[in-house]
């Protein structure tokens, strides 16, 4: 399944407002997704405040896993890494889960005379 970081509308007609979720790449745009991990507002209330949030584990842990984002999150990202830098747009490599142990060979059971 390939997942994509992306930008799902809500708000009303000409104020528009984002979530940034992690969705199905199949699933439309403001449909099904699997988590809502930040928020966009293009038109914030004062100038200071880019109307950008995003939660940075929960990027890193999708990101992690492989969830690809899309152009403009992408350039989101990059416009907010410059204001914080503990924001990190590069994908971050999953930890790998260590092998089990090898059981030791059964013994075969005495052959019958």
């Amino acid at each position: 399944m390939a997942v994509h970081i992306r930008l799902s509308r809500a708000g009303t007609k000409k104020r528009p407002f984002y979530r940034l979720v992690v969705a199905d790449h199949r699933a439309p745009r403001g449909g099904k997704f699997l988590e809502n991990i930040g928020t966009f507002n293009p038109t914030p209330a004062n100038k200071e405040d880019s109307g950008f949030q995003v939660n940075a584990e929960r990027l890193a842990f999708w990101r992690g896993r492989g969830a690809t984002p899309s152009a403009t999150v992408l350039r989101l990202l990059k416009k907010h890494q410059k204001a914080n830098p503990e924001i990190s747009v590069a994908p971050v490599k999953a930890p790998k889960a260590a092998k089990p142990a090898k059981a030791a060979p059964k013994a075969k059971p005495a052959a019958k005379k």
